[in-house]
């Protein structure tokens, strides 16, 4: 089991590095603020209702001051969003090689393996950790400066679509981890298969 979650730990971070050195080709979202007519819309049409209760124009920080909503504070923010999607990328890797890790565990413990039960449990803590930590990143991190709808499907809106899926399991997960053995197991693997495959659409 550990050499296998090993080689999927190095799989996954070989994934990672390649999406590093593409993502460093893109031209970086607040060197537009430069390049653009000083009269240039300083937030999106849209943001998520998690980012506009810190970061809108009403936000709380710009109520308390912290960060008044101007050109130079747009571009630290805009680094700070790359900052915190980098970061809950690479606690995206490590959550979803947890979750392997747990389901192996919880299967050998519906097998019969009862001493497995403290690490199961152990398990599952890192990966709540892991996962609830990631999805804040995400959800308040300060929004881009543009943020279009664009029509159809494509690989952004099923990361969000799934998003919600994964979320919804893993609250699912974790509310009958002691009511409902089935209803748990099945909200697990919904989480995993949901999550795993928003893990993929993002990179493919």
């Amino acid at each position: 089991m550990k050499k296998t979650l090993f080689r999927l730990i190095v799989i996954l971070f070989i994934l990672f590095c390649a999406n590093e050195i593409n993502s460093q080709e893109k031209e970086d979202l607040f060197t537009l603020i430069s390049k653009e007519d000083k009269q240039i819309e300083l937030l999106p049409e849209r943001i998520v209702f998690t980012q506009s209760l810190l970061w809108g124009k009403n936000g709380l920080l710009r109520k308390t001051g912290i960060s008044p909503l101007n050109i130079e504070n747009r571009e630290k923010e805009l680094k700070i969003r790359k900052t915190m999607l980098t970061v809950h990328q690479v606690i995206g890797y490590v959550t979803l090689a947890s979750m392997v890790a747990q389901g192996i565990i919880g299967g050998k413990l519906y097998n019969g393996q009862d001493d497995l039960y403290k690490t199961h449990k152990t398990m599952g803590s890192i990966v709540n950790i892991g996962y609830f930590t990631g999805a804040g990143l995400s959800l308040f991190a300060p929004p881009p400066l543009i943020n279009k709808k664009v029509r159809g499907l494509n690989s952004i809106k099923a990361h969000k679509m799934l998003a919600t899926l994964h979320f919804t399991a893993m609250v699912a997960t974790n509310y009958y981890k002691d009511k409902n053995k089935d209803s748990h197991k099945a909200a697990a693997y919904t989480a995993f298969a949901s999550y795993a495959t928003a893990v993929l659409v993002i990179k493919f």
